[in-house]
């Protein structure tokens, strides 16, 4: 994959009217959610199991991938019913993990200045949005700010854009979305969206890995010049 030709995006900001941004991964250093969920989580759920820790991690990791690409995947409130932990709370107290990625303010304040409709779409949880909006201080930047279990589908599913654009009034051939995940690119773009972007270092401790399928960005300066 790193040998084939990199696609990178050609924007013309002529053509955009409406920005939609992922949250976790494209804006927020992933790096937080990844040692959380993986980490954290696992460490706190054996002590409370009486488990060794890869024995909590194995369990755990099973139970979080029988739900992805549903909901309950970032639904904080069904994991800690779940796994008997109180996630936010443990959430709040971790919060100086929560990073902006580089170069995401200067991109927002791009956009502003270009007039663009500026919309956070994310498949996080109200609750934890709460958390990472309080932390970082982004959300003033935002026209809209949609969660997925306001839409009552996760990202992944084409049916989701269909009613954010009821909901919202973006027009597919004049929208950009920018996302670190392939799934919800790919989901985007069977409903239409015409620019699409893929975030390809989500993380600060994980190596830069570009999409097969879509432009790739590692950081949003590339989308200003």
């Amino acid at each position: 994959m790193q040998n084939k030709k990199i696609a990178l995006p050609k924007i013309d900001w002529n053509e955009i009217e409406t920005v939609m941004l992922d949250m976790d991964g494209t804006l927020l250093d992933k790096h937080f959610d990844d040692y959380f969920w993986e980490e954290h989580v696992p460490e706190v759920y054996a002590r409370e199991n009486k488990l060794n820790f890869w024995s909590a991690h194995e369990t755990l990791m099973a139970k979080y991938k029988s739900r992805e690409g549903t909901l309950d995947w970032t639904d904080i409130n069904y994991w800690s019913d779940q796994l008997g932990l109180d996630l936010a709370d443990m959430k709040e107290k971790m919060n100086h993990l929560i990073q902006v990625h580089p170069y995401v303010i200067d991109f927002l304040k791009f956009c502003q200045s270009k007039e663009k409709k500026i919309h956070l779409v994310t498949n996080a949880h109200s609750k934890t949005l709460s958390i990472k909006m309080a932390k970082t201080e982004i959300e003033s930047y935002f026209d809209r700010i949609i969660c997925s279990e306001e839409i009552g589908l996760p990202k992944e599913d084409p049916a989701f854009w269909k009613r954010l654009a009821e909901k919202t009034g973006f027009k597919k051939q004049s929208a950009l979305l920018a996302d670190d995940n392939e799934a919800v690119l790919a989901s985007a773009k069977q409903y239409g969206i015409r620019h699409l972007v893929f975030v390809a270092k989500s993380s600060s401790m994980k190596p830069v890995v570009y999409a097969a399928d879509y432009p790739s960005i590692i950081f949003f300066k590339e989308l200003m010049e």
